[in-house]
């Protein structure tokens, strides 16, 4: 009996020793590999789910070298010209002195970073870096550069897409960064204060995070990976390599980073960049209301048993809400039988909605639960002054 239980115990531990060495060196034989999916419109990659070996040793170089040369760096200048100065009215002044006080022209130049999304040349970066280009170029990481075009740009997001005519790009596969956990490594890959390309590494310190009034919809990756200016539309990567966010702001009083950097989600940006290859722009439902989240005391006055949904303070006139019938006071609880918790979870809920479709609001009226049928519009591109959701 002893001499059968030593076998079977040389047995297992054989066998846990060769599992070792094949989830270690060669962790692609012990998983499934997901097939990569490709877009209609663009080229997408897909991230494999096989971590790289080298993890293991501490060393991040595999996921570094996989995602360096998909990010690029972009320069932009614009054309200014300075104000006539009022003694060119004087003749006598343009006597002794000519032309040269006559209004100049100057150029101002700034820099950014991007992320390669498809060989075709699409490039993905934030709309703040070019939003007042006249010229912008890229350069690649291997020292080519290209002018480059603007296919649309999206300021709800700070997404912009442009697109460059070069052959033989190296685009970055895409992650799944709602797979990401707090704690996970992460590299933010950029040129700051256009030293070159840079890499820095952070952990994700944050999830979700919005209310930081950077933009419009608001679902940032928190990362204390150093993120400085010029970093900005830079790729925010995991420990494979693979795009999980586009770096974005940083908060900082000085200008540099104090390690909370944030970076919008890779998913979120590819949907804003499908939809503006494929139309040049970012379409979303709008439904002509202002709101306002429910306060404790707030929902002590309208006698609600939560906080959630918020209150309709506003209603725009002659807008889709108006003519449903939404009135000011109401509490909306719902969007197509969803339920949210705050006027941000309501406001992506909205602007989820198709244009020219009808919707149904659940809405708390003199405390009576009730229905409203609604058509949706088009979300209007963002202006000053009071805006209505």
């Amino acid at each position: 009996m002893r001499k059968f239980w030593l076998i079977f115990s040389q047995a297992v531990t054989i066998c846990l020793g060769v599992l070792f060495v094949i989830t270690t060196l060669r962790p692609d034989l012990a998983r499934w590999s997901r097939p990569p999916v490709g877009g209609e419109v663009i080229t997408i990659r897909e991230a494999g789910e096989a971590q790289p070996a080298d993890l293991a040793l501490g060393s991040l170089k595999t996921a570094a070298n996989k995602a360096m040369p998909a990010v690029v760096n972009i320069y932009t200048t614009k054309e200014t010209t300075l104000p006539r100065h009022p003694f060119m009215d004087d003749p006598l002044f343009r006597r002794f002195f000519g032309d040269q006080f006559d209004g100049e022209s100057r150029q101002s130049a700034s820099l950014g970073s991007g992320v390669i999304v498809g060989p075709e040349g699409y490039v993905l970066t934030n709309h703040h870096v070019i939003e007042t280009a006249d010229e912008i170029e890229v350069a690649l990481a291997g020292g080519r550069k290209a002018p480059a075009k603007i296919v649309g740009t999206d300021p709800e997001t700070d997404l912009a897409v442009l697109k460059v005519d070069l052959a033989n790009l190296p685009a970055i596969a895409f992650g799944n960064p709602q797979s990401l956990s707090i704690g996970d490594f992460v590299l933010a890959i950029g040129n700051p204060f256009g030293v070159g390309q840079t890499v820095t590494m952070g952990i994700v310190s944050g999830k979700n995070r919005s209310r930081l009034g950077i933009s419009t919809f608001e679902n940032f990756i928190q990362t204390d990976a150093a993120i400085n200016p010029g970093n900005s539309g830079g790729a925010l990567v995991d420990a494979a390599g693979n795009l999980v966010g586009i770096n974005s702001a940083i908060y900082s009083r000085t200008g540099g980073s104090l390690g909370i950097g944030f970076a919008i989600p890779s998913d979120l940006a590819r949907k804003v960049m499908e939809q503006i290859i494929q139309t040049g722009s970012v379409t979303r439902g709008w439904i002509g209301v202002e709101v306002q989240d429910i306060s404790p005391e707030l929902a002590e006055s309208f006698n609600l048993p939560t906080t959630n949904g918020t209150l309709i303070a506003g209603v725009q006139p002659g807008g889709p809400a108006e003519r449903a019938g939404v009135r000011r006071g109401d509490i909306l609880i719902g969007v197509e039988s969803q339920t949210f918790t705050d006027a941000t979870e309501m406001l992506n809920l909205i602007a989820a909605l198709k244009p020219g479709e009808r919707a149904t609001l659940q809405l708390l009226r003199d405390r009576e639960e009730m229905a409203v049928q609604i058509q949706v519009g088009t979300r209007p591109r963002p202006m000053r002054g009071k805006n209505f959701e």
